[in-house]
């Protein structure tokens, strides 16, 4: 089939003014756990999402990181402070996010500013991650260059004979978490005729507007 053959008709459900909640946060802790509902395949990772950033001249990059928080109204995630996109948003807090859930022909876009995370928010998340994983995140030097897989097997090999099986990891000085203050936040939920439904809801002072967008 060729690339310009492919579509598919959405008519899952439909999303309505009437039917959402005035708070924005709210509406998206619905729609997540609604996305979670069902025998879902292993692979789906619900909580995988889409940051875009850019740098003070204008380069834009994007990747997929995993959403592990929303306190405080915020979106909360984890990565390397030396990586690519920890220098983007050093130089540039304006980021946006964006969840596809394909299975419920749905997406949420974000857009807001980014700042890190308490220090001691971090280190606790560190702890509650598996061994294996903390110690990749001091294996891995994000975004430099390497010479080979087998320089971050040894050095893997060598972190795991240095802390044992059970000594505490301690989390990098580089490593820990952001967390992204929305300034809009879109729900795009799939309908047929390509006729979507796109509310966004848009920070007024302390208060949430909500507008239709057009398809």
């Amino acid at each position: 089939m060729s690339l310009y053959e492919m579509r598919k008709s959405y008519t899952l459900s439909t999303l309505l003014e009437k039917d959402i909640d005035p708070n924005p946060m709210v509406q998206f802790k619905t729609w997540l756990s609604e996305a979670l509902q069902g025998d879902l395949p292993d692979w789906v990772e619900v909580n995988a999402m889409t940051l875009s950033t850019s740098d003070g001249k204008g380069e834009v990059s994007s990747r997929i990181v995993l959403l592990k928080g929303l306190e405080q109204d915020r979106f909360w995630f984890y990565t390397n402070y030396d990586s690519d996109k920890a220098a983007q948003m050093e130089s540039n807090s304006h980021v946006a996010l964006c969840f596809l859930w394909q299975h419920i022909q749905r997406q949420v876009r974000v857009t807001g500013t980014v700042s890190k995370a308490p220090r001691d928010q971090s280190e606790a998340y560190f702890r509650k991650r598996p061994r294996d994983s903390q110690l990749g995140a001091i294996v891995s030097s994000q975004s430099s260059v390497v010479e080979s897989r087998e320089v971050l097997e040894r050095r893997l090999a060598e972190l795991k004979q240095q802390h044992g099986d059970s000594n505490p990891i301690p989390c990098p000085d580089n490593w820990g978490g952001y967390c992204v203050d929305p300034i809009t936040i879109e729900f795009w939920q799939g309908r047929d005729s390509r006729l979507h439904d796109r509310l966004r809801y848009r920070k007024d002072a302390s208060n949430w507007r909500v507008e239709r967008l057009a398809p």
